[in-house]
């Protein structure tokens, strides 16, 4: 059974349509790209699976349930965790308490901070510690947010989707706005984690990064499915060449 399957998915937004139709599935420890070119509706996508943005229709099933009408963080509890192509970290709180929010929001608490020295805010500080190692970012535990670099600020994101052990982990856009040189250690990072048996959904517009890694291509355009297949398939398919290239038939 999948993971995560997507039936008919349709966001409307007036008269424009994001998301047409939009019917795929993830299954457990696959790593699926989803690509396509500017406007073609991938991160309205990610929010629709997120529950950032509500459907116009269709249905959204993760681990054999819906999630029609759940906020996201109810979502987020379900095993769900995903980053944002804007980046959205604390920058007045430290690295380590960046990370912590993650737990917490996948164990419940309402504030774990205010009970530090209890047996649940010690278990959320393993989390937080266990997934700074990590990505590297444990000697910067007591930094503040505000002060590392872009990149590193991007691994904080991603650590802190992982503190919340989900099932399913989505990834918008990580490699935006990264050297080449911490690109490919991102890339390095995210082959562990699907060798590791991460299940990860990747929105990415660096092709070299999604077709060293994923196992399946995804292809939107204009809001509609137009390929499913995997990296090699993707590239020789005229409908995708013509959509990033406008090659036609040539």
């Amino acid at each position: 059974m999948a993971l995560l399957e997507l039936r008919a998915l349709t966001r409307r937004f007036g008269g424009l349509t994001a998301v047409d139709a939009v019917s795929a599935s993830v299954r457990r420890g696959e790593l699926v790209g989803v690509i396509g070119p500017n406007g073609a509706g991938k991160t309205t996508l990610f929010n629709l699976i997120s529950g950032v943005t509500p459907p116009s229709s269709g249905e959204v099933l993760f681990a054999g349930r819906s999630l029609a009408g759940l906020r996201p963080f109810e979502v987020a509890r379900l095993g769900l965790g995903r980053t944002f192509q804007n980046l959205r970290v604390f920058p007045n709180m430290t690295v380590f308490d960046n990370v912590s929010v993650g737990a917490i929001r996948a164990s419940g608490l309402r504030d774990a901070f205010g009970w530090r020295g209890t047996a649940q805010a010690r278990a959320i500080g393993e989390v937080a510690t266990e997934m700074l190692d990590k990505v590297g970012l444990a000697p910067l535990a007591d930094e503040l947010a505000a002060n590392l670099s872009y990149g590193k600020r991007k691994m904080l994101e991603i650590a802190r989707a992982l503190a919340g052990r989900p099932q399913l982990l989505i990834l918008d856009e990580p490699a935006a706005g990264l050297n080449d040189t911490e690109t490919v250690a991102l890339s390095r990072f995210i082959g562990q984690l699907r060798d590791e048996g991460m299940t990860i959904l990747l929105v990415e517009h660096d092709m070299g990064l999604v077709m060293r890694v994923c196992s399946r291509v995804v292809v939107l355009a204009f809001g509609r499915k137009i390929a499913d297949a995997d990296p090699a398939t993707v590239q020789r398919d005229p409908a995708v060449l013509d959509a990033y290239l406008g090659t036609g038939d040539e």
